[in-house]
């Protein structure tokens, strides 16, 4: 990934037009050029506070299509930032739909997965699911402990997940 002043202006120049086309062709460029740092903060914020539904599809199919490793580190950081909901949800399903490599983030996953709703939850075990093999048995160990030390989960979908995704790191344990 390169860092590039002058591609997140024009970006964010992008993004600051009132013409929906535009953007969204914009946003497919990108596909063309070198990911860039900034490029993905810039996306998600617009994600979280545009209504505009051509875009954020846009922004969404952008995402999900990554196949640069390098932009890894910056979805997760985006995903642990105080957006809505769907935002986040949105991120994290990027992830798995990427084919990307997030077994590295798996301790964030399960931060995320604790705090969220239950949509947000399920796409994190989505991907934890994917990787729960890769762990060492000390890590699976330390993340049923911080599980189980979490706080219960206030719906019971949620807290059904929650005993699924124990028992898989368990199960990879065996």
């Amino acid at each position: 990934m390169i860092r590039s002043e002058k591609k997140v202006k024009e970006l964010s120049a992008l993004l600051s037009r009132e013409n929906s086309l535009l953007i969204c062709e914009g946003i497919g460029l990108l596909r063309e050029e070198e990911p860039f740092e900034g490029a993905i903060g810039l996306l998600a914020s617009y994600y979280d506070t545009s209504e505009e539904l051509s875009i954020r599809k846009t922004i969404e199919e952008f995402l999900n299509d990554l196949k640069d490793q390098s932009v890894t580190g910056e979805i997760m950081a985006e995903a642990r930032k105080p957006y809505r909901p769907a935002t986040i949800a949105m991120l994290i399903a990027s992830c798995w739909q990427s084919g990307l490599d997030y077994s590295g983030f798996s301790a964030d996953l399960i931060d995320i997965f604790l705090k969220s709703d239950f949509m947000t939850a399920l796409e994190c075990f989505t991907v934890l699911e994917e990787y729960a093999h890769e762990l060492s048995i000390s890590k699976r160990d330390e993340f049923i402990r911080i599980i189980g030390e979490y706080p219960p989960q206030i719906s019971d979908e949620k807290t059904v997940l929650t005993k699924e995704l124990i028992s898989i790191l368990k199960q990879e344990q065996e």
